[in-house]
């Protein structure tokens, strides 16, 4: 019966899954499980082959750590998406340490690294789709670091704010300035006064429950 409901998911988030055999097929269910992980819990610690990991509801971040205790988020992944990274060694030509932790409750479906990457040495499809997963990530990575590197804070804030108003349905971000500031690679107070600016040219409205957008028209204008 679990391995059925693996199938299932499978066959709706892997290309792949028709082309490979039927033994292929229920080797990876075999080797899936399903996880929670609370808020707050790390999954994946960059030295490990966590496994491929599918996020069926909650939220992960994944990030890099400086030696000196330094973060930079590289992106989040929200329900329906895949984790490729956390499996090094399926993607063994990608060498830098990626960590990852759940930052809401969630439930996950994680299939096992090493017996995901044993049967993409049998199939070339289940390796291009590995690759092609990961270098799509690449383009949100390379996208963070033009934001930290060339584009100015009240501009970063703005572009984060619209997107999360947008991801979520929602004028209002229920994040706090530390969680803001983590996650486009800043300072949380920097973020703060960034944010007190906001509030005084009437842009956003600033409470113990996250930010509420007042004006969108001019935090679209700070975007661009």
């Amino acid at each position: 019966m679990q391995e059925t409901v693996f199938a299932s998911i499978y066959k709706e988030i892997f290309p792949f899954w028709e082309a490979i055999s039927d033994a292929d097929r229920e080797y990876i269910c075999q080797n899936s499980y399903h996880i929670a992980y609370p808020k707050g819990k790390n999954i994946h610690n960059g030295s490990e082959c966590s496994g491929v990991i599918f996020v069926r509801s909650g939220s992960l971040r994944l990030y890099m750590m400086s030696d000196e205790g330094k973060d930079i988020t590289l992106y989040r992944l929200h329900k329906g998406d895949l984790c490729m990274l956390s499996a090094s060694c399926v993607l063994e030509t990608i060498t830098f340490e990626v960590l990852v932790d759940a930052e809401l409750d969630s439930q996950c479906c994680v299939v096992d690294g090493p017996a995901f990457a044993a049967v993409s040495k049998r199939n070339p499809d289940i390796r291009i789709f590995a690759l092609e997963t990961a270098l799509s990530r690449f383009s949100d990575v390379m996208w963070v670091m033009q934001q930290i590197l060339f584009m100015s804070m009240d501009k970063r804030l703005a572009i984060f704010l619209s997107d999360e108003s947008a991801r979520t349905g929602s004028d209002t971000i229920s994040l706090t300035h530390g969680q803001i500031a983590r996650y486009i690679g800043s300072a949380r107070e920097v973020v703060s006064r960034m944010l007190k600016y906001f509030a005084g040219e009437g842009i956003v409205e600033v409470s113990r429950g996250g930010v509420t957008i007042l004006d969108k028209k001019r935090l679209r204008e700070l975007a661009l």
